[in-house]
C-alpha cells in the first residue's frame, strides 16, 4: 500500500480500502437478497439484485486497480498478501470475534468464527504451497534461461571470433 513520506499510510489510500470493502459486501449482500427474492418466486427483483450486484464487483475491481497497481503486482506478491491476510484472520480478527460473541452468549456466532479460522488455515497452507510451488518454478525456468543465454553468447562469441 502507498504510504507517505512518514510512513504512515496516506487518507486516500485508507479510503480506496473502505469502498473496497463497501463495494465488495454490497456485491455479496446484494446476491444473497437476489437468493431470498428468487426463492420468494420474485424473479424480476432477484435479476435487479443481480444487475446491481455485478456492477458493485467492477466498482471493487477499480478500487483494486489503485491499490494494487497491475505494473507493480506478480503472482508471487499477490500470493503473499493472500497469506497475510489469511494469517490474520485466524490469528487475530476471528480470535478477537470469537472471543466477542462468547462473552454475548451467541454460540451461533461462535461456531461460525471457530470455521473460519480453520478455513483461513486451509486457505494460507494452499496459498503457501502454491508460492513455494511457483518459486521452484520460476527458479527452473531461470535455468533454463540461463542455459539458453549461455549457450546465444557462445554462439555469438564463435561468429564474431570466425568474423
Amino acid at each position: 500500500m502507498a504510504t507517505q513520506d512518514n510512513g504512515v499510510k496516506s487518507v486516500t489510500i485508507g479510503n480506496l480500502e473502505s469502498a473496497f470493502a463497501g463495494e465488495s459486501m454490497a456485491h455479496i449482500k446484494y446476491r444473497y437478497f437476489a437468493k431470498l427474492a428468487r426463492a420468494a418466486g420474485a424473479e424480476d427483483v432477484a435479476k435487479v439484485f443481480e444487475d446491481t450486484a455485478d456492477q458493485e464487483v467492477m466498482h471493487a475491481f477499480g478500487h483494486l486497480d489503485l491499490l494494487y497497481p497491475k505494473a507493480q503486482m506478480t503472482p508471487a506478491k499477490a500470493l503473499e498478501i493472500a497469506i497475510e491476510g489469511e494469517v490474520y484472520e485466524y490469528t487475530t480478527m476471528y480470535p478477537q470475534f470469537r472471543h466477542l460473541a462468547i462473552e454475548e452468549g451467541n454460540s451461533a456466532a461462535v461456531a461460525e468464527f471457530d470455521e473460519q479460522i480453520e478455513e483461513s488455515k486451509v486457505h494460507a497452507a494452499a496459498f503457501q504451497r502454491t508460492l513455494e510451488i511457483a518459486a521452484k518454478r520460476f527458479a527452473a525456468l531461470a535455468n533454463v534461461e540461463e542455459r539458453h543465454a549461455n549457450h546465444y553468447k557462445a554462439t555469438l562469441a564463435k561468429l564474431t571470433a570466425a568474423a
